[in-house]
């Protein structure tokens, strides 16, 4: 598919050369680099400096390296009351995190009022947001219930309706500017255009791009839980930024397999989430979740093994798992899904966590003998 911005090239060294190393790079602005300790733990009156930006792939729009993910703000599985989204919003800027994800689909609609009711009185420069388009949300005043078929305690107020038409997208757009309350997004991904790739690469992308040429929106791209789709707009199109969700873990390397390196060779930015893979990785254990699901007994044996791995090194493996992604050149931040202060203070706490590169260099021997690239 032809565009008219300036061809990318290559920026980096051989793909996945340095996919388990400690991320390194020097801070901006004098800041100290965020894979080092900074003193410990915050208290809730200290405010720490923003962490490192990152440019998302030829744009001018940018990620923290841990940004905010909405979606458990959004009431995803249980209820979470407007304070303490509200608390959970404050801490997180507090530790520094200026990028925040969200999108309709995450509570209907109740991810996006609340972060933009909190981020209203920020100044607007200071921060990035990214949401999602693809859903329509549409008034059902006949409905009852709630919305847990879809994973969200809020009530069934609204319909989804899938739509990657042209109009669609500028409307689903405009319609999360409302509720976000917001002028303008930096970011927009395409939601999981899993059973509507011809159409989303047919008229939704095109729609996209105009929106950024309009300087509408900062940088687009897309946002999924699989590799092939997001490969073929890699490839295909001129996006700046993949949201790749649970497919560059450390149990779960196949981004590794053809998106990564086409991301690094096209010069497009990936944004690592799900690296916990729904749960098992942040707390191994009988009953966890992996991919949404009970964890089959190999996988959990082997997140098992990996906790016993890092353990000897003093690490958390939730520590491990949140920074593993950073080790790729093309990945340009981690997002975590974040839905109580106690969360915010962990997830900042796990990326000031300093990590020896003995442990990544364990991490990658257990890797190779384990027998395959995925569970």
């Amino acid at each position: 598919m032809s565009t008219g911005r300036k061809a990318r090239g290559e920026r980096a060294p051989a793909d996945g050369a340095t996919d388990t190393r400690t991320p390194s790079g020097s801070a901006q602005d004098g800041r100290a680099p965020e894979g080092r300790a900074t003193g410990g733990p915050a208290r809730a009156t200290v405010t720490h400096a923003p962490l490192t930006r990152v440019p998302l792939g030829r744009s001018t729009a940018w990620t923290t390296r841990l940004a905010f993910g909405a979606a458990g703000i959004g009431n995803l599985y249980s209820t979470v009351t407007d304070e303490d989204a509200d608390k959970t919003l404050a801490t997180a800027w507090d530790r520094g995190i200026r990028s925040f994800d969200t999108a309709p689909h995450y509570g209907l609609g109740l991810s996006e009022r609340r972060l933009g009711a909190f981020l209203r009185d920020r100044p607007r420069d200071t921060y990035t947001v990214s949401t999602k388009v693809g859903r329509l949300l549409v008034p059902d005043p006949g409905a009852t219930g709630d919305d847990l078929a879809h994973g969200f305690a809020v009530s069934a107020a609204y319909r989804r309706v899938w739509d990657f038409g042209a109009d669609g997208i500028r409307r689903g757009l405009e319609e999360s500017l409302e509720r976000l309350g917001l002028d303008r997004v930096d970011i927009v991904y395409l939601h999981d255009p899993d059973d509507h790739a011809d159409q989303a690469l047919r008229e939704a992308y095109p729609a996209l791009e105009r929106l950024r040429a309009e300087g509408v929106v900062r940088a687009i791209g897309v946002g999924m839980n699989q590799t092939a789709i997001p490969t073929r707009f890699v490839t295909a199109t001129d996006i700046d930024v993949v949201l790749l969700a649970g497919r560059y873990t450390l149990l779960d390397r196949s981004g590794l397999a053809e998106l990564l390196p086409a991301a690094r060779r096209r010069g497009v930015s990936v944004v690592a989430g799900g690296v916990f893979n729904s749960g098992l990785l942040a707390d191994p254990r009988p009953g966890a979740t992996y991919d949404y699901a009970a964890a089959p007994p190999r996988t959990l044996a082997r997140a098992l093994r990996l906790r016993e791995i890092c353990a000897r090194h003093g690490v958390p493996l939730r520590a491990a798992a949140a920074r593993f992604p950073l080790g790729h050149p093309a990945v340009a931040g981690v997002l975590l899904g974040l839905r109580s202060a106690a969360e915010a203070e962990d997830a900042a706490d796990m990326l000031a966590l300093e990590i020896p590169e003995a442990l990544w260099a364990e991490l990658r021997r257990a890797h190779d003998t384990s027998g395959a690239n995925n569970p």
